[in-house]
């Protein structure tokens, strides 16, 4: 899209071949003696004891999974417990070098990779820094368990045991665990030592670790980010779709100044040979050597390697190689870390899928024991002192394991006493300007940017002189969505925008016409077609705390993105008990015209999840005042936009659209049309549909209609329609969402129960039919009309004296629809 890369035909058409480098494979081949220069013999030995600390944590939970009991200690935990045992050298390997400033992001299977990387980053922490961090966090609730279990002799030594203490509280969900028991054995972490959510969905940090390094990048942060995730998952598509945003050109080619060259980021793919139950190489996937992967994404082939995760000393030296390559801003790496599970996918798993010959063999080459082989045969140590660590490492996790388990000391979320805590965390609700105080980087004052003046001569209200102002003269729908844009663009500095269409083309529909001019690459920049990587990179964004606008082209788009925003974008503020906070924006446009894949409203699959704010505005002075407050939040919302009505002006308030800043309140409706007789409620564009109902209903029937517009869908106020419905007595609810599964069925159920006894008849819903969306010529049958409304009212609430319906609102058809699945 760029004018300034030209697409040279002659090129383009040209006869060559594309050629590869090879891919080095297990190419590390260092003893213990030749890394003497490079390690110290304590250093040796914290990498063996962070091996066996790992080890005996997961040891404990697999006891206690299958045996309800470990070193004397009884507990029965119902929960996941996916274990690496077999992996630690990988996961002590990786994280060695890395310090509080790396972001890790990991998978179900992470518990290892949570303690590596906080055992390393409390050894390179100041006391003071630690002491910090332990006795802010929750204001210091899980520290002072541990500091009233016993007496310790360094802050070091404390900080460990609150690393073991927080992780496994966690897991056995109490609410002294690191996010209050609320992500558990799968979502567990720790920010404050870098440690980024673990996702139970396989493959989901393969896109959000994306995000957490264009973070980095885009408001230059220190440190790397690594995303962690299994060979499996490279049977995921969001995986692939994170792998092509974060290689893209534009990095290099497009990007300006401080901000040209790649991302800060590795992805590190545990290769344990296993997917479940499928074996990835020679079974399920067909890369034979998975780190061939890298050769199909960009010409640097990502420096794909594979490398031994069986020997730690392997994995710190590709960790530092690969670093290096970061630094110089030549990323992303794409690693292929060779490992082994003993234990099952999870402990219920008898590990039916392999054979007992393949598992011993790879037990005989157990990392940790020949390690410890290895460093005694180099005369760093005697096996007595490595039988020593073992033995104070179990001493240390029965004792945590004892205190995990008290009730007493360790309870879980009291649901009783304050029935509301998790509802509580589902929003954070906070108002945040700016998500960080510096200056935004722009490409001109905001009042020189073209459209700005262009806008500044536009008709701020729909109607003058008692005329509708023409489209060329009207401030628009679009226009009162780039004001707000624009807006936090020149106020928050780590805000960025990113979809299909953005830069240059002013996005699909219009609304960023201008952007391009204000400001750079970094800020404003086009995606590859990949909505799951486009979400995905957003909630990576913006849980390491960027603001962020992604845009989905068309709603029917919503399901390339399902997981992302179901099961991510929706759950990490809560799941992180509020440590997390989610400001992103995504904007999604609802289609017109287009038929059956391009024109559908999915409004209420969004509205079902718990975690989403949904708004969806239907006049210029609504979608100002939402954008403003969903940007000035830290939520995650849902901006619905109809593509029917982005040219519109604003029809409903005399005094227009106001040029300075002022929010509508999410969650608030709004009477845009008072009456006494009937209330019609409606979502998006078919407020207009619904305007002109009104005036047949008063012009041919007497009948004064109140008109309410929803405005938001989650949250929901419903004291304006009570009171109109207290007046009324009737509602009808209406939307373009196909009527089967709407959430207006939800709200017609909710009104029902609030105010029954006021209601003269049973609210009626007015939806799309149950179909798929016609053609243009045919979208008069499918969508509400005018005389849907009017013909409803008729069969469900009131007869209409002369009133012939021309739409079938009857019992019979209603049975008959239903009957039928349509």
């Amino acid at each position: 899209m760029p004018k300034i890369q030209y697409v040279d035909p002659a090129q383009s058409r040209k006869s060559g071949r594309i050629t590869f480098k090879d891919i080095p494979v297990n190419r590390y081949d260092k003893t213990i003696e030749d890394e003497k220069a490079n390690f110290s013999n304590e250093d040796f030995l914290r990498i063996y004891r962070d091996m066996f600390v790992i080890r005996e944590f997961e040891t404990m939970l697999n006891a206690i999974k299958t045996t309800s009991e470990y070193n004397g200690v009884g507990y029965t935990h119902p929960g996941p417990a996916h274990l690496s045992i077999g992996q630690e050298a990988a996961v002590v390997g990786q994280a060695y070098l890395l310090d509080a400033d790396d972001y890790i992001f990991g998978s179900h299977r992470s518990h290892g990779e949570i303690l590596a990387k906080g055992l390393s980053a409390i050894e390179k922490l100041s006391d003071r820094a630690l002491l910090d961090i332990m006795e802010s966090y929750f204001d210091g609730k899980i520290l002072k368990v541990i500091e009233n279990n016993k007496k310790y002799d360094s802050v070091k030594e404390l900080a460990l045991d609150f690393l073991l203490y927080g992780t496994l509280a966690e897991i056995f969900a109490r609410e002294t665990g690191f996010n209050k028991g609320l992500g558990g054995s799968m979502h567990a972490f720790f920010t404050p030592f870098g440690i980024y959510p673990n996702n139970a969905i396989v493959g989901g940090s393969g896109d959000i670790s994306v995000g957490a390094a264009i973070f980095k990048k885009v408001n230059s942060k220190k440190g790397i980010v690594i995303g962690n995730i299994g060979d499996a998952s490279l049977g995921c598509g969001p995986v692939w779709e994170g792998l092509c945003l974060a290689a893209m050109d534009q990095y290099k080619t497009l990007w300006e100044g401080e901000f040209r060259g790649g991302l800060p980021l590795i992805i590190n793919i545990m290769n344990n040979q296993y997917g479940m139950g499928g074996q990835t190489r020679g079974e399920t996937m067909g890369y034979d050597m998975l780190a061939r992967i890298g050769a199909g994404v960009n010409p640097e082939q990502m420096h794909a390697e594979r490398i031994d995760g069986y020997n730690p000393l392997a994995v710190v030296d590709a960790i530092r190689r690969k670093r290096e390559i970061l630094e110089r801003k030549e990323g992303p790496v794409f690693l292929d870390t060779v490992t082994y599970r003993f234990s099952g996918h999870s402990p219920s798993d008898a590990s039916s899928y392999r054979t007992k010959e393949e598992i011993e063999a790879w037990m005989e080459e157990d990392s940790i024991e020949s390690f410890g082989e290895e460093l005694v045969k180099a005369k760093v140590t005697a096996f007595s002192e490595l039988d020593g660590i073992k033995a104070n490492i179990r001493e240390l996790m029965t004792r945590i394991c004892k205190l995990s388990i008290n009730d007493d000391i360790s309870p879980r979320m009291d649901i009783v006493k304050g029935p509301d805590i998790i509802a509580d965390l589902m929003f954070s609700n906070e108002r945040i300007e700016k998500m960080e105080d510096r200056v935004c980087g722009v490409l001109m004052p905001k009042e020189e940017n073209p459209r700005v003046k262009q806008i500044k001569r536009k008709v701020r209200t729909g109607m003058q002189d008692g005329k509708p102002v023409s489209k060329n003269r009207v401030f628009q729908f679009r226009d009162a969505l780039f004001e707000a844009i624009v807006d936090k663009f020149y106020t928050d500095p780590t805000l960025i925008a990113y979809g299909e269409e953005n830069r240059d083309w002013g996005g699909a529909f219009a609304v960023y016409r201008g952007l391009t001019e204000a400001l750079p690459y970094h800020r404003l920049f086009n995606s590859p077609i990949s909505e799951g990587a486009i979400v995905g990179s957003a909630v990576g964004y913006g849980m390491c705390g960027g603001r962020v606008i992604a845009e989905l082209m068309y709603c029917d788009f919503l399901g390339r993105a399902g997981d992302e925003i179901f099961n991510q974008l929706a759950k990490w503020q809560s799941m992180s008990a509020g440590v997390i906070k989610m400001p992103v924006v995504i904007r999604v446009s609802v289609g017109s015209k287009y038929g059956a894949q391009h024109s559908q409203d999915w409004t209420s699959l969004v509205a079902h999840i718990p975690g989403l704010k949904v708004v969806f505005p239907a006049t210029p002075y609504d979608a100002k005042g939402l954008m403003n407050s969903a940007l000035m939040g830290t939520d995650p919302v849902i901006f619905f936009e109809s593509q029917r009505i982005y040219d519109i002006g604003e029809m409903y308030r005399e005094e227009g659209v106001p040029e300075g800043y002022y929010e509508v309140t999410i969650g608030e409706p709004d009477v845009k049309i008072e009456g006494s007789d009937l209330t019609i409620l409606t979502i998006g564009a078919t407020l207009y549909r619904a305007e002109e109902a009104v005036r047949i209903f008063k012009e041919k029937h007497g009948l004064s209609v109140e008109l309410i517009d929803a405005r938001s869908i989650v949250p929901f106020n419903y004291d304006k329609v009570i009171e109109s419905v207290k007046k009324t007595g009737r509602i009808i609810l209406a939307s373009d969402a196909c009527e089967r599964g709407s959430h207006l069925k939800d709200m017609a159920q909710t009104i029902s129960e609030l105010a029954f006894d006021y209601l003269d008849a049973p609210p009626v819903v007015v939806g799309a039919r149950n179909w798929i969306t016609p053609a243009y010529e045919l979208e008069e049958f499918f969508f509400p009309q005018p005389a849907w409304f009017i013909d409803a009212f008729h069969e469900k609430i009131m007869p209409l004296k002369n009133h012939v319906p021309k739409s079938n609102f009857t019992v019979n058809e209603q049975l008959r629809r239903n009957r039928n699945g349509n």
